[in-house]
């Protein structure tokens, strides 16, 4: 009798198949095109010194895989797919791959990122249609291979870079613009909780609830760096904020410390060269190398200051946000339980922007079952967003650039664009 997980696959492939179908005849063929392939099973097996991963996709899509070095992966670029897949899919090692995670990369591309546990590369990658029902199935060779054919196989590699840039807004508004910045996305799932449950899910929901309590007063124009699960790399995080002129950038996110669950609170994060503690440091690093856990290139370290009014600049605006820092724990502190250190500094990417104030929320830990209870909270979530809302009206209450058109773009101008 059919399993049913394989009754499950199989009707999410009819139904991929009956959208189709059921589109009117005459617009078929080009609807069709652009209905996004949808992946019902990812199967990993390994024979020798071989492994292979085996997608069942609802259509045929083009593919393009590269490695990297540091840490060691396999990259697959693919059109947008709609991954239908059980949630232990990729978490078992199998061969030469110690796992594998996959999600929407930017707008219209998708990506697999294949760890591994040693050296390999990727072969041809052979799609075929099975007769029976119509499903593709998509085949990722991989051959282990020594240190230094690998190394010469990542020098070769040429990934392109995705840029994901949110809209900016029309320049005859006024009203202050802040930008939402939900952490991790597609690729790249940030901490993962006992549960199962991802960082990238509930920094989306939070975010998404904090940009409408912004907006819904009118008084803030809203943006956030991305509107679904989707990987924005660390610099096109910053440079959305700077290319829109935002006046201010908050970036949420929730930590984990397994071997800490008694852990728990949360922390407001500005950006500074030399760490707080030895913790905050760390952290910075392990936020900082979130482009390379979704097979992007890594982040660029912030540039050097080069002159006196770029160091005033950067003084100023950083002064800024230790403001709205103080202002933000002055809210919470009520609604919510804080760290030991409510408020402290490291070196954070997307917090390296020189003329835009910016902060990094640490709601709390998935690896404390308290607080992760609490950040799956609809009443919880609600006083939060709440409070922080008060805070922003707090902190633009004593900004002179309230209510004056291009206050961002003014900072702008005496600073060159970061490199991404």
């Amino acid at each position: 009798m059919p399993s049913r997980a394989h009754l499950i696959r199989s009707a999410l492939l009819g139904l991929a198949a009956g959208l189709a179908l059921a589109l009117p005849s005459h617009a078929q063929d080009g609807d069709r095109a652009r209905l996004p392939a949808v992946a019902i099973a990812a199967d990993l097996s390994s024979q020798g010194t071989q492994s292979k991963l085996v997608l069942t996709l609802s259509k045929i899509v083009e593919a393009r895989a590269f490695v990297m070095e540091r840490p060691d992966r396999v990259v697959v670029d693919l059109p947008e797919v709609n991954f239908q897949l059980d949630a232990e899919t990729g978490r078992r090692r199998d061969g030469v791959v110690q796992s594998f995670r996959y999600g929407l990369f930017a707008p219209g591309r998708s990506r697999i990122v294949i760890d591994l546990a040693t050296p390999a590369t990727v072969g041809h990658i052979e799609t075929v249609t099975r007769p029976r029902d119509g499903a593709v199935l998509m085949t990722i060779p991989l051959q282990k291979v020594d240190r230094e054919a690998f190394r010469r196989a990542a020098a070769s590699a040429d990934p392109a870079p995705a840029h994901a840039r949110a809209a900016s807004a029309e320049p005859v508004d006024s009203r202050p613009l802040i930008v939402i910045d939900a952490g991790h996305g597609g690729t790249d799932p940030g901490a993962i909780a006992s549960s199962g449950v991802f960082e990238k899910d509930i920094v989306f929901g939070f975010a998404q609830d904090l940009a409408g309590k912004l907006g819904a007063g009118g008084r803030y124009r809203v943006q956030m760096t991305r509107d679904r699960d989707v990987f924005v790399p660390l610099g096109d995080r910053v440079r959305i904020a700077r290319e829109a002129k935002a006046d201010l950038f908050i970036s949420i996110h929730a930590d984990s410390i397994s071997a800490a669950p008694q852990v728990r609170g949360a922390t407001i994060y500005t950006g500074s060269e030399k760490a707080t503690d030895a913790e905050s440091a760390k952290l910075a690093e392990r936020e900082n190398r979130a482009d390379a856990a979704a097979g992007a290139e890594a982040a660029e370290a912030p540039p050097d200051i080069a002159d006196i009014l770029q160091e005033l600049t950067l003084r100023e605006t950083r002064g800024f946000s230790s403001t709205f820092a103080r202002s933000l724990m002055g809210q919470l502190a009520p609604v919510m339980e804080m760290s030991t250190k409510p408020h402290r500094e490291a070196r954070f990417v997307v917090l390296r922007s020189p003329d835009v104030p910016s902060v990094l929320v640490e709601l709390g830990y998935l690896s404390s079952k308290r607080d992760l209870e609490m950040l799956q909270n609809p009443d919880w979530r609600a006083g939060v967003t709440g409070s922080m809302a008060r805070a922003v009206d707090q902190f633009f209450a004593t900004r002179t650039s309230i209510g004056q058109p291009g206050a961002g773009a003014r900072r702008s101008a005496a600073i060159a664009p970061v490199s991404p």
